[in-house]
This record gives C-alpha cells, structure tokens and sequence, in this order.
C-alpha cells in the first residue's frame, strides 16, 4: 500500500474538520421523548436538557406538588438518556464509532446504550404481551418461556422494532 500524499492527507484533514462542524448541529436537533406509565405526564427535551414540551394529563394533580414534581424529572431524565442516544448516533453515522466513543469521552457523558447497568431488554413473551397490549388485543399475562425444543415461531408478528442497537 503506498503513502498518502500531502495533498491526500490535507483532503482528509479537511473533510474531518467540516465533519467535525456538524456535530454540534446534529447534537442539537436530537430531541428525546418520554411518558410515565400511567402516561399523565410526558415531556420532550433536546441533547442538552432543554425542555421542548411537557404535557400532563388532568389526572397529574392527584399526584400532589412533591411527587408531580419528581415524576417529571424522572421523566425528563428517561428523555435526556432518549436524547442524549440519538445526538451519538446521529454523530456515529457521520464520523463513525471510534470518534463519536472519543467524542463521549470527552463529553464526560457517555452514551446510554453503553451503560454498565443498562436493561438487557424484554423476553420475547413479555415483547408480545405488550405488543398485543398496543395493539388492543387481550391483556393476559405472559406466558411461560416456552421448551426450547418446541420448534413454533410466529414471523407474521415479528417487529423488527423489537431489536436492540446502541447504533
């Protein structure tokens, strides 16, 4: 393999400072989006904590000041890890991985996806108990894993949605 030129090697130079430019852009529309369980209160916030919406259900009085007050930093919190993954993997398609893991470093807030005690996600029954939730469906509680001898699969009602990426 021969050298790069100097010519080549300024090109590149270049093309990483412009792409480096757009970071903050790309950082700046992520937008986040989260809700409670009993969805009475959900809010939107950008990469940076900035509050974009808060909306709350009537029902979000009975909560009382204290617990209305913590259930919406909560939330804006779950928003921000929302956020906060879509800044770096808006940032990842740009300037790849290894930059945007530099860029986290730096940051001092790494990406969500990457966190030690981070939800290793649902079972497959409890995907479908609440997909059919979604859907209207019956509410039943999850079925029992099933044998993995037993040979059943149902692809007409696989989510691709269902699948995890920290990219």
């Amino acid at each position: 393999m021969t050298e790069p030129t100097t010519k080549q090697l300024i090109e590149t130079a270049r093309a990483r400072q412009d792409a480096l430019a757009q970071v903050e852009t790309l950082m700046a529309q992520a937008t986040g989006t989260a809700h409670d369980l009993d969805n009475t209160i959900q809010l939107t916030v950008d990469a940076r904590g900035k509050l974009l919406n808060l909306w709350l259900a009537p029902a979000a009085a009975n909560w009382g000041p204290d617990r209305l007050g913590s259930l919406i930093v909560e939330v804006a919190q779950v928003a921000m890890q929302e956020a906060t993954q879509a800044s770096y993997n808006k940032v990842a398609l740009l300037l790849g991985e290894d930059m945007t893991y530099l860029i986290e470093q730096l940051s001092g807030m790494p990406a969500p996806a990457r966190a030690a005690n981070d939800d290793t996600g649902l079972t497959v029954e409890e995907f479908q108990w609440r997909r059919e939730e979604r859907l209207g469906g019956r509410r039943t509680q999850p079925a029992a894993p099933t044998d993995a001898g037993d040979d059943v699969y149902d692809l007409d009602s696989f989510d691709p949605a269902s699948l995890r990426s920290d990219r």
